[in-house]
């Protein structure tokens, strides 16, 4: 895919898709370079064509700022009880807003890039949450500036609670592997049809996984068991229904992605 006016760089680099040491089939996200830029020149690295920096990007970016919207929680309705389930309030965190559409990018990482992308794209999420947290504790230890007294109210949103940060980790790494394993496993039976079912279908395993584990090791024993039911109810709810809502973007996105990306081949 590499091509270059300079003379010495007309080899090819295509990085065709091709089955790894376990013989999952991925297309590496190793795109292309720009093409007006000699790839020779001192001082200058190509710019890559592919589009996996740009999703990994906002994928991060989503789960950033999911995480610290986090901290709110959300309540509608007043209190009602059907047969000792807690209809109502219907209890959300406000990372509820966003946090959904990480599923979608991670739906469309599994997709073009296989497994092996995906998991490149949740362990540098990971990384990047852990350096968001630790910075956020650390800049709240550190003494004030004398006439600032934002200090409570910065501790209370960004103070992270270590349990609350361990759930969000266990819960996001669990449940985005689960989706992105879940996907691949479906495509290799499906081929590009059916994209409806994988992504559903993976989105259904990873959600529950997430919003189970987060909220079990967040919250168990600091709120009622009918009050936890709900929260896992309703938060699974949210999650599956707004992925199943953007699933005509989620296939304009994929299909726009498979069409800029040199190193994807359909399977």
């Amino acid at each position: 895919m590499t091509r270059s006016c300079h003379p010495r760089a007309r080899t090819s680099r295509t990085s065709a898709t091709s089955p790894d040491s376990r013989g999952e089939s991925y297309a590496a996200p190793v795109p292309a370079v720009d093409e007006t830029i000699d790839p020779t020149s001192p001082g200058l690295a190509p710019r890559p064509r592919g589009v996996y920096d740009l999703v990994l990007a906002l994928f991060c970016s989503l789960l950033l700022i999911s995480n610290i919207a986090a901290v709110k929680l959300i309540q509608f309705g007043g209190d009602v009880s059907l047969g000792g389930f807690q209809v109502l309030p219907l209890v959300l965190d406000g990372g509820a807003l966003l946090f959904p559409l990480t599923y979608v990018l991670g739906d469309v990482l599994a997709e073009v890039y296989g497994l092996r992308g995906a998991r490149r794209a949740i362990v540098l999420g990971g990384v990047v949450s852990v350096i968001a947290s630790a910075t956020f504790v650390l800049v709240g230890a550190l003494p004030s500036a004398t006439d600032w007294g934002n200090q409570e109210a910065f501790t209370a949103v960004l103070g992270f609670v270590p349990r609350i940060v361990l759930a969000s980790l266990l819960a996001y790494a669990v449940g985005q592997l689960l989706n992105a394993w879940v996907l691949v496993r479906l495509k290799r039976r499906t081929r590009e049809g059916s994209l409806w079912a994988r992504l559903l279908g993976s989105t259904i395993v990873g959600e529950l996984a997430d919003t189970v584990i987060f909220c079990l090791v967040a919250f168990a024993g600091i709120i009622s068991a009918p009050a936890m039911l709900n929260y896992i109810v309703v938060g699974y709810l949210w999650k599956v229904a707004v992925e199943a809502a953007l699933l005509p973007v989620t296939y304009r996105v994929i299909a726009l992605v498979k069409r800029h990306e040199p190193s994807y081949r359909a399977a």
